[in-house]
């Protein structure tokens, strides 16, 4: 007998609320409507607004505000990596791993780059007292 869309609905929320739990957040509801949406399916990039229509399709009730939140949240907590494309739009990340992207800024697309496709040379050291976290590199690409 094969599970239902109810079955398959309580796994993404167990699903969900372990990682939560794995990553030291408290799986509240929201948080565990809005990972079970965000980690359902293979890596992929989201803005705050398009994960809201989402929820929004899905019937749930969560406020545009609580989803940036927790979007942030999620990424302090190391589930999901920032990606700053422009001073007005960022993507957050399901793919966490060492990589860099493609932008399509004509369909507001992100693709991922495999991390050793790309190397970054050059990276000046930083001052006195910091370390370099990471470097982010975007490359804009338009269809040909």
């Amino acid at each position: 007998m094969g599970k239902t869309l109810r079955d398959s609905s309580k796994d993404a929320a167990a699903a969900a609320t372990l990682r939560l739990r794995h990553a030291g957040l408290r799986p509240t509801r929201q948080r565990v409507e809005l990972a079970s949406l965000l980690f359902k399916n293979c890596d992929r990039h989201v803005t705050a607004e398009s994960l809201h229509d989402e929820v929004t399709d899905a019937g749930l009730k969560v406020s545009l505000a609580t989803v940036y939140n927790t979007l942030h949240q999620f990424t302090e907590a190391g589930l999901l990596r920032q990606v700053i494309v422009d001073s007005a739009r960022s993507y957050f990340d399901t793919n966490t791993g060492d990589h860099q992207h493609f932008f399509l800024e004509s369909e507001g697309m992100l693709i991922d780059i495999p991390g050793e496709s790309i190397a970054v040379a050059g990276v000046p050291a930083p001052p006195p007292g910091l370390s370099v976290d990471r470097v982010d590199v975007v490359i804009r690409v338009k269809r040909a």
